[in-house]
């Protein structure tokens, strides 16, 4: 291999593209951060163009210009949103590294199921972030805080109306218990919380993670949701998990439980969420993430309920930035000069 082209899609710091060019001398990086812009307004809905995209934005260069930068590219470093249309233009392009960790980020694209090799950040440096979320999210509904800002915007203290709980015993099931969800289930027992949850795959004779009393495939969710007081979801969405917590899921669920969601969306049947919550079934829901988020608003019903939480897909943010992403994608770029496998590929039959 005498030059590897190397095209960067996402803005990226003085220092990550220093981290890149660093790694081989072989490697030709051209950085083309915000390029794209206006192709991704004009084929994105604006709802998402407003949301991830710097204001004004509208992109550099001629449509000749770009479709160059893309046909000469081997390997594409991107980020979200993302070309519609990347692997028709980029025919040389036998890699593709997205900074998101979800691969169903992709699943709008004619990346998903090519031949291209697509790669994630998966996993690196946002799971203790996200698994703070979460028990953050477990401690806001379990001290009665959304009645705070109810007595606060009202001028007046309703006390008897807080309820608080006591969070040691009680048991939290991690719907997902990898990563993100082992953080979650490790943070958990330290507080007292009695931990259980699911794994699509639990070695055999392997001890269970830190924290955990149980941990049981996918099938026996049904098993544990009726013992679980707190309900983290943490889990990929695949096929398989598409509307997970459906009516039958809620109803399982113990009466005054509260779910927490920072994977995706899609997982919940929020049409079944809002019924649930009509019946007064659950103390609360924390929801980073919801149904269609990348495109448009939350259902109003879900955004005016106090006991909804929502926030813009923010549990992985933290003040420690240590460019998890471009350091993973630094370690993929060795390994594919020395036709080493990739980490974090996507399989996609299984989804992720």
């Amino acid at each position: 291999m005498q030059t590897l082209d190397v095209l960067g899609l996402l803005r990226i710091s003085a220092e990550e593209k220093a981290m890149i060019e660093a790694v081989d001398t072989r490697i030709n990086f051209v950085d083309a951060g915000g390029w794209f812009d206006g192709e991704i307004r004009e084929t994105w809905p604006a709802f998402t163009s407003e949301r991830y995209l710097p204001p004004g934005a509208e992109g550099e260069g001629s449509r000749e210009e770009r479709d160059h930068l893309l046909g000469q590219a081997e390997v594409i470093l991107g980020g979200w949103p993302f070309l519609l249309d990347l692997r028709a233009r980029a025919p040389k392009l036998k890699w593709f590294h997205q900074r998101p960790a979800g691969a169903s980020n992709l699943l709008r694209g004619d990346l998903w199921g090519s031949d291209v090799v697509v790669t994630t950040s998966r996993g690196l440096g946002s799971t203790l972030a996200m698994a703070e979320y979460a028990l953050a999210g477990i401690m806001h509904f379990a001290k009665g805080l959304p009645q705070a800002t109810i007595d606060q915007q009202a001028g007046r203290f309703s006390h008897r109306a807080y309820r608080p709980l006591l969070l040691e015993g009680k048991t939290a099931c991690i719907v997902g218990a990898g990563g993100i969800g082992q953080d979650v289930g490790r943070l958990c027992a330290a507080i007292g919380m009695q931990v259980t949850g699911t794994r699509r795959n639990q070695p055999s004779g392997e001890p269970l993670p830190e924290g955990f009393s149980d941990i049981g495939g996918p099938g026996d969710l049904d098993r544990l949701l009726p013992e679980a007081d707190f309900v983290a979801i943490c889990c990929q969405w695949t096929p398989e998990t598409n509307h997970l917590f459906n009516a039958a899921r809620f109803a399982l669920m113990k009466p005054g439980s509260v779910l927490v969601n920072v994977a995706r969306g899609e997982i919940i049947d929020e049409t079944a969420l809002l019924e649930a919550l009509q019946r007064d079934h659950l103390r609360g829901v924390v929801l980073d993430v919801y149904d269609g988020e990348f495109e448009e608003a939350p259902m109003a019903a879900l955004w005016s309920d106090d006991r909804v939480m929502i926030t813009p897909h923010i549990s992985a943010g933290s003040d420690q930035n240590r460019h998890g992403a471009v350091e993973l994608f630094c370690k993929n770029l060795t390994a594919y000069l020395a036709d080493q496998p990739l980490a974090n590929v996507i399989d996609w039959e299984r989804g992720y």
